[in-house]
């Protein structure tokens, strides 16, 4: 079942979609947006981890949204929410020209309020990099209560991560 886009107060959220390539090019393989996650992917992986997410969110398993400004047609980054080993994460990325426009925190709070309203995620996680001051602030000022840090692997590395955990169903937003 296809979602419609949902507004966010200067953001729209939508689906990924097949045509999606050359957005996940740009934020994937931009030294800029990977720098606290081990750096850029080769561009030869791209697109079978478009096709991978494709198929996540066709069968439900993951909500892989594409964040564009209100008014615009350029994706300006991702916001993700999936389940693995029993945990639900949230993770995003925003394009360098598109940061610093609070952009990344509407999303959030528009992808957990989504995440209240479906009831299926449960408690859910961020793991930014202990250095990631700004995505450290979106879990601050988006309700997430600070549990520590740890080692966390993000594709095929570990990094010092600072985890975060919300209930989007709670109170505390």
């Amino acid at each position: 079942m296809r979602r419609r886009a949902e507004p966010a107060g200067g953001v729209r959220l939508r689906d990924v979609q097949s045509g999606d390539l050359d957005a996940y090019v740009r934020l994937r393989c931009d030294p800029a947006v990977m720098a606290e996650l081990g750096g850029p992917q080769p561009r030869d992986r791209v697109a079978a981890q478009l096709r991978r997410d494709l198929e996540t969110v066709r069968d439900g398993s993951a909500w892989i949204k594409m964040i564009v400004p209100d008014g615009g047609t350029e994706v300006a980054g991702t916001v993700t929410v999936y389940a693995h080993d029993g945990v639900s994460e949230i993770g995003w990325m925003v394009a360098p020209e598109f940061q610093g426009r609070g952009l990344a925190g509407k999303a959030v709070r528009a992808v957990l309020d989504l995440a209240r309203a479906d009831g299926r995620w449960g408690l859910i996680h961020a793991f930014p990099a202990t250095t990631n001051a700004a995505s450290n602030a979106i879990c601050r000022s988006g309700g997430f209560a600070f549990l520590g840090e740890e080692q966390t692997e993000f594709a095929g590395r570990l990094f010092r991560t600072n985890h975060w955990v919300v209930d989007p169903c709670g109170t505390r937003r």
